[in-house]
């Protein structure tokens, strides 16, 4: 089975002679997951901060966190823990849990707090772990769980951020990071999990990391493709303006290449992208822009794929474009994904001390969101998110906003962007 591709115009019909500007939202559908038995075999590096910090609820939320991942995961996955503090510890060298039994308890119950925070070795030590993994044998992936900043080793962001990108190009290992509490940097995590084509998350409290590893888990033994890229390059008098999302773009001849990372079964992933259509004087179907979607299924054999579709718009009389209506669900998206950026425009103003700033962009969101709402079929989503924008808004002053506040709005905007849709569970 493929992916499901579609593309869809904020406004279908565009007025001749006339210059336009076009959202188009490409729509990714996956098929549903292979048997369990039959699903491509998972290689996790589980790398924990063990600094003094994690000494408590956190560290034991951790190790509950790696015990599940040992109940959960396949006999012939393999799975690797590193631990670290001031220094970094190989805990169990990667191998298959099948073999490992009371060994990997015992080594998960052994894990204690130490000192300070050398999170690139630890990261560095998980990466190591799997990049002899040959390529086509299943997923790669390091899972990193911190609550504190990189004050050893390399602390870099931008290092880091760029050993990240090379793990997942050069040697097809994806980095997922969870920061627990409020001390952790967001926006090194949040910058790693993007380079890295894995997920980010934050874990305000203990309660919360379980839920978010076993949804992290879930979708590593649903992967039914990986590598999924999207290219899109539009026609030589049409502008690509830019990708809503926020993933790794890259350019590439003619245009640029989005990346992905994996699929999950089931589940809907929306780009949208911005296109300037300069004018036209002709009635009739034009191509505007060619879209060429990439990826590799891992199912019962590893192929390649590539999907090719052309973007095309219909060029029409003033009154017919007029008359009209737009593509609801497209002005959701776009909605959606602006009251994302204006999420993080807040959050950048509010770092400043301009509290004004970040109050009325909020407020401004929320109140597109709610303009929008009584006639989507995403009614409740769209009041839900607005209702989160007022909720920022009312903290924007110098005795309220705090990095709690601050790590709420980075990982909603973050996530926002990412256009991942999650099937209903039980599916």
């Amino acid at each position: 089975m493929s992916l499901s591709a579609s593309l869809r115009f904020d406004h279908e019909l565009l007025a001749v002679e006339r210059e336009h500007r076009v959202h188009c939202m490409l729509e990714l559908v996956a098929p549903a997951a292979p048997e369990q038995a039959k699903r491509p075999d998972l290689h996790i590096a589980l790398v924990l901060d063990r600094s003094g910090s994690m000494s408590g609820p956190k560290l034991e939320t951790a190790k509950a966190c790696a015990g599940y991942l040992a109940r959960k995961i396949k006999p012939t996955d393999e799975l690797s823990i590193v631990t670290y503090d001031g220094e970094v510890q190989l805990a169990f060298p990667r191998q298959q849990v099948g073999t490992a039994g009371a060994a990997l308890e015992q080594v998960i119950a052994g894990i204690g707090p130490g000192g300070s925070t050398n999170l690139s070795g630890g990261w560095l030590k998980g990466i190591e772990q799997l990049r002899d993994v040959p390529g086509g044998s299943g997923s790669k992936t390091v899972l990193l769980l911190t609550d504190g900043l990189a004050n050893q080793g390399i602390t870099d962001p931008e290092a880091l951020v760029k050993m990240a990108r090379s793990a997942s190009d050069e040697d097809g290992v994806r980095t997922t990071t969870i920061g627990f509490g409020s001390d952790f940097d967001e926006i090194l995590l949040t910058r790693m999990a993007e380079a890295g084509v894995g997920n980010g998350y934050y874990a305000e409290n203990p309660d919360e990391a379980a839920g978010i590893f076993a949804q992290e888990f879930e979708g590593l033994a649903s992967v039914i493709a990986q590598n999924l890229s999207v290219e899109i390059r539009p026609t030589d008098d049409v502008q690509l303006l830019g990708v809503l999302n926020q993933f790794p773009a890259v350019q590439v001849e003619g245009g640029i290449q989005v990346q992905l990372g994996d699929a999950y079964a089931q589940e809907r992933r929306r780009i949208v992208f911005e296109l300037h259509i300069p004018n036209v004087a002709a009635l009739g179907v034009k191509t505007v822009a060619d879209v060429i979607v990439r990826y590799v299924s891992v199912e019962a054999t590893i192929e390649a794929h590539d999907l090719r579709l052309p973007v095309t718009v219909n060029m029409v009389s003033a009154d017919e474009a007029g008359a009209a209506g737009p593509d609801a669900d497209v002005v959701d998206e776009v909605t959606i994904m602006m009251s994302a950026h204006a999420k993080e425009e807040a959050r950048e103003a509010a770092d400043r001390g301009d509290f004004d700033t970040a109050r009325d962009k909020l407020r401004s969101a929320a109140g597109e969101l709610r303009r929008i709402a009584p006639d989507s079929a995403r009614a409740q989503e769209l009041l839900e998110e607005a209702n989160r924008s007022e909720e920022h808004a009312s903290t924007m002053d110098a005795t309220t906003y705090g990095l709690t506040e601050r790590k709420r709005m980075r990982y909603e905007s973050w996530q926002a962007q990412r256009g991942r849709r999650q099937p209903p569970r039980g599916k």
